[in-house]
C-alpha cells in the first residue's frame, strides 16, 4: 500500500490518529498511520475517563487500536515523519529513514510534549507520583497529601480543583506569592495551604525490587521538606508541530500559547490538511482525542467523496467529448 498514492496519511499513532484511521479504513479508504511510538501518556500506567476503558493502560489501548486499524486494511508504518510537502491531492511525507509516502489528504496527530520544570527528581516520578491532570489522577489521589507545584498559571487552577478530592492540598513554589487577592482568599477559605518557597527536589523512597520508590514529598530552599503522597504539576505544553509549520498552517494565540488554527472538525488553513487530538486542542483528554480523530475522519471522507465525484464527472465528460 505504501508504494501507492494513499487516500489519507495519518501522522501520529496515538488515540486521535488511530481513531481517524479506523473510521477511514472502515470507509474503505486507503489509509496508513505513521507511528514513532512515543505517545505523550506513555509514562502513565493507566488512563481514566474513557467510557468502557477506564483504568486501561494507554499502551494497551494503542495496541488494540493498531490491531483494529489493520483489521480493516489500514497500515501502520513504524517511523518518524520529518518532513511534509505538497498540496491537496498530492502530499508527500518523508520519514527519518528516507522512505517517502504520498497521499491525497493528511491528518496531523503528532500531539504535544510536556516541558517539565527543572526540578531534580521530578522526571523520575513523572506519570507515577508526579502527574498533571486532576481528572486523570484525582480519584487515585483522593484523601492523600497532595502538593501542587506553582510553576505556571495552570497551577492555581489545579490546586482549586484538587481540593475536591482531598482536604490536604498544598500550593508550593515561588509563583504562590503572586496569587491575586481573590484566589488567595478562596484558598484560605477552603484550607489550601500556600507555601511561596522554591522547590529544590522531588523526594522519593528508595527503589525496591519492583522499581523506583514512591514519591514522599518535596524539599525546599530553606532546608525543610513537605511530606506528600502525590504532586501535581502543570507543565508547559509544547506542540509537536514541525510538519504543520512546514506546510504553512495558520496559528493564533490561545490559552497555552500559539496553537494551530482549525475548525471544529480539525480542518486547518491548508487545504487537505486536518489536525486531531492534542495537535488540535492542547487540553484534550484521551477520550476527547479519540473523538476528534473520528470527527476529522468523517469530514475527510466526505471531502474525498466530493473529489471522487468531480473526477468521475470530468472523466465521463472527457470520454463523451
Amino acid at each position: 500500500m505504501t508504494d501507492e498514492l494513499l487516500d489519507v496519511l495519518v501522522v501520529g499513532g496515538g488515540a486521535a490518529g488511530l481513531n481517524a484511521a479506523l473510521v477511514l479504513a472502515r470507509a474503505r479508504r486507503r489509509v496508513a498511520v505513521i507511528d514513532a511510538g512515543e505517545p505523550r501518556n506513555r509514562f502513565a500506567p493507566h488512563m481514566h475517563g474513557f467510557l468502557s476503558r477506564d483504568g486501561m493502560s494507554p499502551l494497551d489501548l494503542l495496541e488494540a487500536g493498531r490491531a483494529e486499524v489493520r483489521g480493516y486494511g489500514g497500515e501502520i508504518v513504524n517511523g518518524r515523519a520529518v518532513s511534509a510537502a505538497g498540496e491537496a491531492g498530492a502530499f508527500t511525507v518523508t520519514l527519518d529513514d528516507g522512505r517517502m509516502l504520498s497521499s491525497r489528504r493528511l491528518v496531523i496527530a503528532t500531539g504535544l510534549r510536556d516541558d517539565l520544570p527543572d526540578v531534580p527528581g521530578l522526571a523520575e516520578q513523572w506519570g507515577r507520583g508526579a502527574v498533571a491532570c486532576p481528572y486523570c489522577d484525582g480519584w487515585e489521589s483522593r484523601d492523600l497529601r497532595i502538593g501542587v507545584l506553582a510553576f505556571t498559571p495552570m497551577g492555581a487552577h489545579q490546586a482549586g480543583l484538587l481540593r475536591q478530592w482531598s482536604s490536604d492540598v498544598t500550593f508550593v513554589g515561588p509563583a504562590a506569592a503572586d496569587l491575586d487577592a481573590e484566589t488567595r482568599a478562596g484558598f484560605d477559605a477552603r484550607g489550601i495551604r500556600i507555601v511561596p518557597a522554591q522547590v529544590t527536589a522531588v523526594l522519593s523512597a528508595p527503589a525496591g525490587a519492583d522499581g523506583p520508590g514512591a514519591l514522599t514529598g518535596v524539599a525546599l530552599d530553606d532546608g525543610s521538606t513537605i511530606p506528600l503522597d502525590r504532586l501535581f504539576v502543570g507543565p508547559r505544553p509544547v506542540a509537536n508541530d514541525a510538519l504543520l509549520r512546514e506546510l504553512g498552517a495558520d496559528y493564533a494565540e490561545g490559552p497555552v500559547g500559539e496553537w494551530v488554527v482549525a475548525d471544529p472538525f480539525g480542518a486547518t488553513s491548508v487545504p487537505g490538511v486536518w489536525v486531531a487530538g492534542n495537535s488540535a486542542v492542547a487540553h484534550a483528554l484521551v477520550v476527547m482525542a479519540a473523538a476528534s480523530g473520528a470527527a476529522a475522519a468523517t469530514q475527510i471522507n466526505a471531502d474525498l467523496v466530493a473529489d471522487d465525484t468531480r473526477r468521475a464527472v470530468a472523466a465521463l465528460t472527457a470520454a463523451a467529448g
